[in-house]
């Protein structure tokens, strides 16, 4: 080969590594085990089979305080760290007091804007990605991704009182195939109220198979109780109603779903 075509070669390949790096934040490349944290939000109460068996704190005395009520904030700090951090293994970690600081910098950005590049993302040296920083920084991790009690005062939770139609359900699906289809992250609010089943929040971020013969959809999500693989969002058009994947804190089936920081105020 002349010369001239390994330039023409390394120019070419030049373009494609920098091509690849902007496209970095493109949902379609989220990883479940890499990009989500590694600890749980705890419920208040102790639940089998989606019931409350006790209403006073599950864990034995003595335990550090558990995490709770932060299902919205752990979802939004999953949106921005994949779209605003990046992560050098190789360079020497923090100590405690800039971590903090850099942690905030990203939790502090709106979930909604645009993923930066490369070369202005906030860098977390000495780990590989957010699972892990999780894992070995768990209570940092916690102390500064924010406050739980300030999600109950959004203005987009209001919805769960009075909009109720099937139709709205029905449009909430099409936005969320729109938000998926242009590689984005869709963090649904879920809920069955006033039955209260379910008021919970979980991270939207690709389809689990194709679109069954029947219209169905099933989809993957990241949900902050259940740090070891994602669950299951379905889609059902026969009934114009959305499902849930049961667990010990639900007993499974409908919920509605409205659509969080997707804009300003939602």
């Amino acid at each position: 080969m002349r010369l001239g075509d390994c330039r023409s070669c390394g120019c070419f390949a030049a373009i494609f590594f920098a091509a690849s790096l902007t496209w970095a934040g493109d949902a379609s490349r989220f990883n479940f085990h890499r990009d989500t944290l590694a600890f749980a939000n705890s419920t208040v109460f102790a639940y089998q089979q989606g019931k409350i068996v006790s209403h006073g704190d599950p864990d034995p005395k003595g335990k550090p305080k558990r995490y709770t009520r932060r299902c919205f904030v752990m979802s939004r700090t999953v949106i921005q760290f994949y779209k605003f951090a990046q992560f050098d293994p190789h360079a020497s970690p923090l100590d405690d007091k800039e971590l903090a600081k850099r942690i905030r910098a990203v939790t502090r950005r709106p979930p909604w804007h645009p993923t930066l590049p490369p070369e202005q993302r906030i860098v977390f040296p000495g780990y590989r990605d957010l699972r892990d920083i999780s894992q070995a920084r768990t209570r940092l991790m916690q102390r500064n991704i924010g406050l739980g009690w300030t999600a109950y005062l959004r203005p987009g939770n209001c919805r769960m009182f009075y909009l109720h139609s099937k139709s709205y359900q029905e449009k909430t699906h099409e936005e969320l195939e729109r938000t998926l289809g242009r590689g984005d992250f869709f963090v649904a609010f879920l809920s069955d109220f006033p039955t209260l089943h379910i008021n919970h929040s979980v991270v939207v971020y690709a389809h689990k198979e194709a679109r069954a013969p029947d219209g169905t959809d099933r989809y993957l999500s990241y949900d902050s109780n259940h740090p070891d693989g994602p669950r299951e969002l379905k889609w059902i058009p026969a009934k114009r109603a959305f499902e849930f994947q049961k667990d010990q804190e639900f007993v499974g089936g409908f919920t509605r779903v409205f659509h969080v920081y997707g804009k300003l105020l939602q």
